[in-house]
């Protein structure tokens, strides 16, 4: 990177002194009663070199003068409409002598700093798909800094990024701040932003909504992490970048016919989520409807039998009895805001058709489910749950007739109904946006451990988290926050099936090389000259043959620990978790227990298996293989 810019963190309120202690150099106070972060109470005391910086909005040049004196702000930031007047007027009140009111006082460091450095000004500019570059010459004699944030209904905080490159032809001196939409997510982008010309005159980052798990309160390790990285060169992050690309996996590798789909989803998922009405619909089902927070079980039995600390996410016990409904919950708010009448979806194990007719149901849209016609024999109990909620269960009868041809299906549908459809993909598979877009609902798993987490054991990170993987949506979920934390280990548990070399298996891992699949680069099991290979494995959920671009990330770049699991280790590892705990998994779940046998852990770490699925649905298969 060719800058090396300043960090602001701004919207401060709830928990100011955890955000400060992570050394940003600039911490934003919002002083507009409006805004969701407006500043209240009491400033609290700050280490000596971070600034404090005041944003106004349209205020009146007494107010700010009174707010700057009594917070003893280092700057002030004027994020309305005001003049290249108002602000000469105000830099004129500013480097004048202050004089001590009656109510107000003013310690001797900061007296003494006012006599020799006034506050700065940051004239803050919303941008959209253009902007008229020639407005800032009337400000440069006037201001100290720029800063560009998205435009939006309100000021900052929006959670949406405007295009960057607009910044490629800046003509001025002016240093700037760079806001708007920034987040773990698009760091790759931020990065490359700073490594080209456009950031020569890049003074600071200026980080708001993305870093939020609530208006005002920060997400502190979400913030060092993406701080550590900032200012670390040739760090990498572990989120997808704005392309939908977790390395050189990812991307959209799509035909004509569905490129429209695709394009109106890409171009307004993250603006959906981030609004404020989006949130608080999603958040009320998730709590009322799912059940949310699922819970954080110390399993006693189980960490005594392998000597380590084990607790259980416990998604089984969510409506529907998976993590599955986390996804179609926000998805069909999603298509409701698109516009969507119809909703199609595939399946495998059956629990993402269940939770899809689910939601279907619950909003009253017609839903129609695809799904191998050999997965349909095997999951008869989640065909009728379907069945029973209202949904039509479309055999795919090609191929394999499982959970690839489930897809293939869907996608067909896709294309040839685009205006009134949207196809809810479980999975963090497929084109962009929805690898990132299914990460991003699914994230509220490890959200939940971290706050659960501490309260247990007194520190949000857990030394490991496993979950299985087929597409990779459940781990996608349960390693979300931990992606860019070194020091929390990640473990992917594939299907080995009958054995990793015995041409029965789902071991994308082990048996795969990069290639195309249902619209997303990733790594796929195929023949040499590109046939898909046929997946197998116990669990009708697991036999994929490629993974999610995420999770061929993590294996590439040696972030996640990749193991094997076989059919007999994964239903041995389920019948003990019962006879332990009095827990009975789903068959995707045990294969995560598994790996309790493969690796050995320490007695003081703290290991967190995310029991992605409750076993109802396969207690024929439990009861075949055990001849119960």
């Amino acid at each position: 990177m060719t800058s090396n810019p300043k960090i602001k963190v701004c919207g401060m309120n709830r928990n100011t002194a955890e955000v400060d202690a992570l050394a940003a150099d600039y911490l934003g106070f919002i002083f507009w009663e409006p805004s969701k972060r407006a500043f209240q109470g009491k400033m609290p005391v700050l280490a000596p070199n971070t600034k404090k910086i005041g944003v106004f909005v349209d205020a009146s040049i007494k107010e700010v003068l009174q707010k700057t004196t009594e917070f003893d702000l280092d700057g002030v930031q004027l994020h309305g409409s005001e003049s290249p007047e108002y602000c000469a007027s105000l830099r004129q009140e500013l480097t004048q002598p202050k004089k001590v009111e009656s109510d107000v006082r003013l310690s001797a460091v900061s007296a003494d700093r006012q006599a020799v450095e006034a506050p700065v000004i940051i004239k803050a500019f919303a941008v959209g798909s253009t902007f008229d570059f020639s407005i800032l010459k009337a400000f440069e004699a006037h201001t100290d800094y720029f800063l560009f944030d998205t435009k939006g209904k309100l000021p900052g905080g929006n959670g949406a990024a405007f295009d960057w490159t607009l910044l490629q032809d800046y003509p001025s001196t002016t240093p700037f701040f760079l806001s708007g939409g920034i987040g773990p997510e698009n760091l790759t982008n931020i990065q490359e932003f700073l490594a080209s010309p456009a950031a020569a005159h890049c003074h600071a980052l200026d980080l708001n909504s993305k870093f939020e798990t609530a208006p005002g309160l920060k997400d502190t390790q979400a913030l060092e992490a993406f701080i550590t990285i900032i200012r670390t060169p040739n760090m990498q992050t572990y989120h997808a970048d704005e392309n939908g690309y977790y390395g050189e996996f990812g991307g959209a590798y799509i035909p004509e016919m569905l490129y429209p789909n695709v394009a109106e989803l890409k171009a307004k998922y993250l603006e959906i989520m981030a609004e404020p009405s989006f949130q608080e619909e999603f958040q009320q089902l998730l709590k009322d409807y799912v059940g949310r927070p699922s819970p954080l079980y110390f399993a006693k039995r189980l960490s005594e039998r392998y000597n380590t600390k084990i607790y259980l996410k416990r998604e089984d016990l969510n409506h529907t009895g998976a993590h599955k409904v986390n996804n179609t919950i926000g998805q069909i708010l999603m298509a409701k805001r698109l516009g969507k009448k119809r909703i199609i979806a595939e399946t495998g194990a059956g629990q993402h058709g269940v939770a899809t007719a689910t939601v279907c149901a619950l909003m009253g849209m017609e839903c129609i489910v695809y799904m191998g016609e050999i997965d349909i024999a095997r999951q008869a109990p989640n065909v009728a749950r379907m069945k029973m909620l209202g949904a039509t269960v479309v055999p795919a009868l090609s191929g394999s007739r499982t959970l690839k041809d489930a897809t293939n299906e869907a996608i067909r549908d896709w294309i040839n109904n685009p205006i009134d459809t949207h196809y809810i993909i479980g999975s963090v598979v497929g084109p962009h946006p929805y690898p990132d877009m299914v990460a991003r609902f699914q994230a509220v798993i490890s959200e939940e451990i971290e706050w659960q987490l501490l309260e247990k054991e007194g520190r949000k990170n857990p030394d490991y988290v496993i979950a299985c993987v087929g597409g990779g949506s459940n781990a996608a979920g349960a390693f979300y926050q931990y992606l860019d934390r070194p020091e929390v280990g990640i473990i992917a548990v594939e299907a080995a099936g009958k054995g990793v070399d015995s041409g029965e298996s789902a071991a994308t891992s082990a048996l795969g090389k990069v290639g195309i699949i249902h619209g997303s680069k990733t790594l796929l099991m195929q023949t040499p000259d590109g046939q898909i290979t046929e997946p197998y494995s116990i669990s009708a959920g697991l036999d994929y043959p490629g993974v999610g671009p995420m999770h061929a990330h993590l294996f590439q770049s040696g972030r996640g620990e990749f193991i094997s699991i076989t059919d007999a280790d994964a239903m041995k590892a389920g019948l003990e978790l019962c006879e332990l705990e009095g827990i009975i998994p789903a068959i995707e779940s045990s294969h995560a227990f598994a790996v309790l046998e493969k690796k050995q852990f320490k007695p003081d770490d703290v290991v967190v298996i995310n029991l992605s699925g409750r076993g109802d649905k396969d207690l024929n298969t439990y009861i075949d293989y055990f001849k119960l």
